[in-house]
């Protein structure tokens, strides 16, 4: 990450870790930065297909995509560098274990309200992140 994100507080992603990942995957990535700009971005886009699938009644779709917006906000859990102090990253944890909480809960209740609470949270972020990083 660059030397303004670091002041900033956010070199708590082991982003490199995650940028190996995806380019292991043949799966071309600008910087670290842009590539959890494009994990915020798939949250939302498949929120909005979970929702369009609980909407619709078909529970095959709901499921794929609940689970695909859950497995990224997984990633961002195991990518954040727990090791800094005095850091968001306790608070990011909390957060983004909320949302998976919240994205279950949706997907067992087929409640549209809790996919719409956890994308006006992703919006947020991503609006910060792109804010703070100038990924944008």
């Amino acid at each position: 990450m660059n030397e303004e994100t670091e002041t900033k507080g956010f070199d708590m992603y082991t982003a490199g870790n995650a940028l190996n990942t995806y380019v292991e995957n043949n799966v071309g990535i600008e910087s670290p930065e842009k590539l959890i700009e494009m994990l915020y971005e798939g949250v939302l886009r498949f929120n909005a297909q979970a929702k369009k699938a609980i909407k619709d009644g078909n529970i095959e779709k709901k499921f794929y995509w609940t689970n695909r917006s859950i497995a990224i906000i997984v990633e961002l859990v195991s990518i954040l560098d727990t090791k800094q102090k005095g850091t968001i990253v306790p608070y990011l944890s909390g957060l983004y274990n909320y949302q998976i909480q919240l994205l279950s809960e949706a997907l067992i209740q087929n409640d549209v309200s809790k996919i719409d609470e956890c994308t006006n949270v992703f919006k947020g972020l991503l609006e910060a992140w792109r804010e703070t990083t100038d990924v944008a």
